[in-house]
Protein backbone atom coordinates (compact mmCIF):
# COMPACT_ATOMS: atom_id res chain seq x y z
CA UNK A 1 0.00 0.00 0.00
CA UNK A 2 2.75 2.48 0.94
CA UNK A 3 4.66 1.59 -2.24
CA UNK A 4 1.59 2.40 -4.36
CA UNK A 5 1.35 5.83 -2.74
CA UNK A 6 5.03 6.78 -2.98
CA UNK A 7 6.05 5.18 -6.29
CA UNK A 8 4.35 7.85 -8.45
CA UNK A 9 5.91 10.63 -6.35
CA UNK A 10 9.36 9.07 -6.75
CA UNK A 11 8.92 8.81 -10.52
CA UNK A 12 7.81 12.45 -10.74
CA UNK A 13 10.83 13.57 -8.65
CA UNK A 14 13.26 11.62 -10.86
CA UNK A 15 11.67 12.97 -14.04
CA UNK A 16 11.73 16.53 -12.70
CA UNK A 17 15.39 16.26 -11.74
CA UNK A 18 16.23 15.06 -15.25
CA UNK A 19 14.16 17.76 -16.93
CA UNK A 20 15.48 20.63 -14.82
CA UNK A 21 19.12 19.62 -15.07
CA UNK A 22 19.74 18.32 -11.55
CA UNK A 23 21.96 15.26 -11.67
CA UNK A 24 20.30 11.89 -11.20
CA UNK A 25 23.72 10.24 -10.83
CA UNK A 26 26.58 11.77 -8.91
CA UNK A 27 29.77 10.22 -7.57
CA UNK A 28 33.26 11.02 -6.39
CA UNK A 29 36.41 9.05 -7.17
CA UNK A 30 40.02 9.14 -6.08
CA UNK A 31 43.39 7.62 -6.83
CA UNK A 32 46.90 7.58 -5.50
CA UNK A 33 49.40 8.04 -8.33
CA UNK A 34 52.53 5.94 -8.07
CA UNK A 35 55.48 4.86 -10.21
CA UNK A 36 54.82 2.04 -12.68
CA UNK A 37 56.59 -0.21 -13.50
CA UNK A 38 59.50 -0.06 -11.14
CA UNK A 39 62.50 -2.32 -11.53
CA UNK A 40 66.29 -1.93 -11.42
CA UNK A 41 66.35 -0.58 -14.97
CA UNK A 42 63.64 2.05 -14.53
CA UNK A 43 63.90 3.19 -10.90
CA UNK A 44 66.38 5.95 -11.77
CA UNK A 45 63.99 7.56 -14.27
CA UNK A 46 60.60 6.72 -12.77
CA UNK A 47 59.78 8.10 -9.34
CA UNK A 48 57.37 10.40 -7.57
CA UNK A 49 53.91 10.35 -6.06
CA UNK A 50 50.62 12.09 -6.57
CA UNK A 51 46.94 12.13 -5.77
CA UNK A 52 43.89 12.88 -7.88
CA UNK A 53 40.18 13.18 -7.37
CA UNK A 54 37.40 13.03 -9.92
CA UNK A 55 33.72 13.84 -9.75
CA UNK A 56 30.93 13.03 -12.13
CA UNK A 57 27.47 14.58 -11.87
CA UNK A 58 25.92 12.72 -14.79
CA UNK A 59 26.97 15.42 -17.25
CA UNK A 60 30.48 16.61 -16.42
CA UNK A 61 33.52 14.59 -15.41
CA UNK A 62 36.06 16.76 -13.55
CA UNK A 63 39.60 15.64 -12.66
CA UNK A 64 41.97 17.52 -10.33
CA UNK A 65 45.22 16.37 -8.81
CA UNK A 66 48.81 17.05 -7.95
CA UNK A 67 52.15 15.29 -8.22
CA UNK A 68 55.64 15.71 -6.81
CA UNK A 69 59.09 14.18 -6.94
CA UNK A 70 59.37 13.33 -10.64
CA UNK A 71 63.02 12.82 -11.72
CA UNK A 72 62.31 14.92 -14.85
CA UNK A 73 59.62 17.33 -16.02
CA UNK A 74 56.12 16.03 -16.71
CA UNK A 75 55.27 16.10 -20.41
CA UNK A 76 51.66 14.87 -20.71
CA UNK A 77 48.83 13.49 -18.60
CA UNK A 78 45.84 11.48 -19.77
CA UNK A 79 42.86 9.42 -18.70
CA UNK A 80 42.93 5.91 -20.14
CA UNK A 81 40.41 3.08 -20.17
CA UNK A 82 41.23 -0.59 -19.67
CA UNK A 83 39.56 -3.97 -19.69
CA UNK A 84 40.32 -4.49 -15.98
CA UNK A 85 42.03 -2.47 -13.27
CA UNK A 86 45.79 -2.85 -13.50
CA UNK A 87 45.91 -3.53 -17.24
CA UNK A 88 46.99 -0.76 -19.68
CA UNK A 89 44.50 0.42 -22.28
CA UNK A 90 43.87 3.18 -24.82
CA UNK A 91 44.01 6.91 -24.08
CA UNK A 92 40.58 8.57 -24.05
CA UNK A 93 41.07 12.05 -22.54
CA UNK A 94 43.90 14.60 -22.36
CA UNK A 95 44.54 16.36 -19.05
CA UNK A 96 46.26 19.70 -18.52
CA UNK A 97 49.56 19.16 -16.69
CA UNK A 98 52.24 21.40 -15.18
CA UNK A 99 55.43 20.81 -17.17
CA UNK A 100 57.67 20.49 -14.09
CA UNK A 101 58.82 17.88 -11.56
CA UNK A 102 55.95 18.91 -9.24
CA UNK A 103 52.64 20.41 -10.21
CA UNK A 104 48.99 19.81 -10.98
CA UNK A 105 46.74 17.97 -13.41
CA UNK A 106 43.19 18.94 -14.34
CA UNK A 107 40.46 18.52 -16.90
CA UNK A 108 36.71 18.72 -17.45
CA UNK A 109 34.89 16.48 -19.93
CA UNK A 110 31.59 15.08 -21.13
CA UNK A 111 31.68 11.28 -21.01
CA UNK A 112 30.12 8.84 -23.43
CA UNK A 113 27.89 6.06 -22.08
CA UNK A 114 30.78 3.58 -22.45
CA UNK A 115 33.19 5.89 -20.62
CA UNK A 116 30.65 6.37 -17.82
CA UNK A 117 30.33 2.58 -17.44
CA UNK A 118 34.13 2.29 -17.37
CA UNK A 119 34.34 4.94 -14.64
CA UNK A 120 31.66 3.26 -12.55
CA UNK A 121 33.40 -0.13 -12.79
CA UNK A 122 36.97 0.95 -12.00
CA UNK A 123 38.31 0.79 -15.56
CA UNK A 124 39.56 4.38 -15.92
CA UNK A 125 43.05 5.39 -14.87
CA UNK A 126 45.25 8.46 -14.89
CA UNK A 127 48.77 8.41 -16.26
CA UNK A 128 51.41 11.15 -16.10
CA UNK A 129 54.38 10.90 -18.47
CA UNK A 130 57.76 12.57 -17.99
CA UNK A 131 60.81 13.40 -20.09
CA UNK A 132 62.99 10.56 -18.79
CA UNK A 133 60.34 7.82 -18.82
CA UNK A 134 61.10 5.14 -21.43
CA UNK A 135 59.35 5.58 -24.77
CA UNK A 136 57.58 2.30 -24.11
CA UNK A 137 57.92 -0.84 -22.06
CA UNK A 138 58.04 -4.34 -23.55
CA UNK A 139 54.46 -4.92 -22.31
CA UNK A 140 52.85 -1.53 -23.00
CA UNK A 141 52.90 2.28 -22.99
CA UNK A 142 55.29 4.59 -21.20
CA UNK A 143 54.32 6.40 -18.06
CA UNK A 144 55.80 7.72 -14.87
CA UNK A 145 52.85 7.83 -12.46
CA UNK A 146 49.70 5.74 -12.78
CA UNK A 147 46.55 5.36 -10.70
CA UNK A 148 43.13 3.74 -11.22
CA UNK A 149 40.08 5.82 -10.28
CA UNK A 150 38.02 4.06 -7.61
CA UNK A 151 35.06 5.30 -5.57
CA UNK A 152 36.04 7.84 -2.93
CA UNK A 153 36.86 6.13 0.35
CA UNK A 154 38.56 6.77 3.65
CA UNK A 155 42.32 6.48 3.30
CA UNK A 156 44.05 4.95 6.30
CA UNK A 157 47.65 5.36 7.39
CA UNK A 158 50.59 3.05 6.73
CA UNK A 159 50.47 -0.46 8.22
CA UNK A 160 46.71 -0.22 8.83
CA UNK A 161 44.47 -2.65 6.93
CA UNK A 162 42.11 -0.90 4.52
CA UNK A 163 38.49 -1.83 5.19
CA UNK A 164 35.56 -2.29 2.78
CA UNK A 165 35.55 -3.34 -0.87
CA UNK A 166 36.02 0.04 -2.61
CA UNK A 167 38.76 -1.46 -4.79
CA UNK A 168 36.24 -3.83 -6.39
CA UNK A 169 33.73 -1.33 -7.81
CA UNK A 170 31.95 -4.04 -9.78
CA UNK A 171 30.31 -5.03 -6.46
CA UNK A 172 28.66 -1.61 -6.17
CA UNK A 173 27.46 -0.90 -9.73
CA UNK A 174 23.84 -0.42 -8.71
CA UNK A 175 24.77 2.04 -5.95
CA UNK A 176 26.50 4.50 -8.34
Amino acid sequence: MIFKLFAPALLVALAASSIFGAPVFSADYQTNLGPMPLDDETKAVIAGRGDATASYDGKTFVVNGDFRGLPSNATTAHVFTSQVAGMPGPKILDLDVTKATSGTISGSFSLTAAQTRALRTGKLYIQINSEKAPAEYPWGPKGTLWGWLFPAHETVGPNIPQQDHWFIPQLDISSR
